[in-house]
């Protein structure tokens, strides 16, 4: 697939982002390899390739789950200009 300049344009406009022309042909070059680049890898062939949740081998290490703050909360309310049953009050802003 090929860029164009006006399909450049188009999607600046429809992203709403001001382009002039010097930018719109720098960015049908950069687009136009990266299409190239996403041909190149439809290319390759995959068969018996397992599908991997990431590229790189490696595991999240987690914290552990513990309480580590004292309950604050009512100390919060306190100060809240509304509350009710643990819960701030606000004002309605949808109707």
């Amino acid at each position: 697939m090929a860029i164009e300049h006006a399909d450049v344009m188009r999607a600046a406009h429809l992203a709403r982002l001001g382009l002039d022309d010097n930018d719109a042909e720098r960015y049908v070059e950069d687009l136009s390899r990266i299409l190239e680049m996403v041909d190149r890898l439809a290319e390759v062939d995959t068969e018996g390739v397992t599908p991997l949740s990431h590229p790189l081998d490696a595991t999240q290490p987690l914290r552990a789950d513990e309480v580590t703050e004292a309950d604050r909360r009512d100390t919060f309310q306190r100060i809240a200009p509304a509350t009710a049953d643990g819960l701030y009050l606000v004002p309605r802003v949808v109707e």
